[in-house]
């Protein structure tokens, strides 16, 4: 596995800053954002995509696709697989992006503007469109199995990986390098986010700003990164005596059918992707031990996703641990579910399960165990992973201990 968020550029520093409780929200560096509503998100620091590309490679991508490449890269070293000629075609890619190269159309088009057409780049689609971090990936290493992608907005990375798993289950591949990568920090996004009143406007106090659960809320908080697993078919990792940090078991997938942006009443459509997801693993309520939730910090759909939990599980849900990863590193939007995925199965492989930050006055309509403000010691034999997206898209990830 693989993750590069605003706490740490890979899997060790940004597991270690998440049960620190560290904060990576801040002002925006990338541009000059004093005159939007927001002016503060969570950026990647000290991300320099020349330590880890050739400089030439990394010129002709986005940085989403940088990303996500890297990502891809440290995941696979991680996995410690060795691709060779005659198994390449059993190994495969699907990495996906909610919003994909958004920085490079907003500066291609202003070079359109000002220059005309004969100054755009050949690059420049190739550097844009979402399914070129699997592109790159397959080809840097080889990978000759199924090649995909998947744009499902904040639900992305987490549909992802279910369905690199169903490929995987329905004997396409042996090997699928799957989750999400995004880097949207940029004007017309953190314009367009703010014109739809869904970020967070607490600019005289950004690192409090993402506070799922917490009556003060009002808004998400935008961020970037990537986040990678490498799932492997069982015999086949554990004949090359492979390290499994958790096994995949179940993928449940909904649709609200509802509302653009705002959940189904009583977080109806997630409580029925959880419940399939549930029944894909085979599993009862009860034999859950933690969530890793959507947990976005908006008023609307914090509510819902308590409302679903009690749903999925009913008394059980009075006993759950449940965390955002949010509320320290924001909405990485197609890569949450990427990034989540990975903790998720970090804390099934330690048995610590990351806190909730800033939640300081609990929400009484919010009122599960989030873990505040402290990561906790915990028996995590099987847990699950949220995700729910804008056109009311739904997703949700099992987990279970090796």
């Amino acid at each position: 596995m693989a993750a590069i968020t605003p706490v740490g550029i890979d899997l060790t520093e940004s597991w270690q800053g998440m049960l620190q409780g560290k904060n990576g929200i801040a002002a925006i560096t990338h541009f000059d954002a004093s005159s939007f509503p927001c002016t503060f998100a969570g950026e990647v620091d000290n991300f320099a995509p020349g330590d880890y590309l050739p400089e030439k490679t990394a010129r002709k991508m986005d940085r989403f696709m940088q990303f996500g490449l890297v990502c891809g890269n440290q995941a696979i070293e991680d996995s410690g697989l060795e691709i060779s000629a005659s198994d390449a075609h059993r190994v495969g890619v699907y990495i996906g992006s909610g919003i994909g190269g958004v920085n490079t159309i907003e500066a291609t088009t202003n070079l359109f503007r000002e220059k005309g057409a004969g100054r755009i780049s050949p690059f420049y689609i190739p550097m844009t469109i979402t399914n070129m971090i699997s592109g790159n990936l397959s080809i840097a290493h080889g990978l000759k199995g199924p090649n995909l992608s998947m744009v499902t907005a904040c639900s992305t990375g987490t549909h992802a990986i279910g369905e690199a798993g169903r490929l995987i289950e329905y004997g396409d591949a042996d090997v699928m390098v799957a989750g999400g990568a995004e880097a949207p920090i940029s004007p017309t996004s953190l314009a367009g986010f703010s014109a739809a009143r869904a970020l967070s406007r607490r600019n005289d106090d950004p690192e409090s700003a993402s506070r799922p659960w917490d009556i003060g809320r009002d808004g998400f908080v935008m961020g970037e990164g990537a986040g990678v697993l490498v799932l492997e078919e069982y015999a086949h990792a554990k004949a090359r005596g492979a390290r499994m940090y958790a096994e995949l078991t179940g993928f449940g997938m909904s649709g609200d059918a509802y509302h653009m942006t705002s959940p189904s009443p009583g977080g109806e459509g997630a409580a029925r992707c959880m419940d399939n997801a549930l029944r894909n693993a085979g599993l009862n309520p009860e034999q859950i031990d933690y969530v890793n939730a959507h947990g976005t910090s908006t008023p609307q759909g914090d509510i819902a996703e308590t409302l679903a939990l009690k749903s999925t599980f009913g008394d059980q849900a009075k006993k759950l641990a449940i965390s955002s990863n949010k509320s320290m590193i924001g909405h990485l939007l197609g890569a949450a579910g990427g990034v989540e995925a990975v903790m998720t199965a970090m804390s099934i492989h330690h048995q610590v399960i990351p806190p909730t930050i800033n939640l300081v006055e609990q929400d009484p309509q919010c009122d599960l165990d989030f873990v505040p403000n402290q990561a906790r010691d915990a028996k995590v034999g099987a847990a699950l992973s949220n995700s729910f997206g804008f056109g009311g898209t739904n997703g949700t990830l099992v987990f279970n201990a090796v």
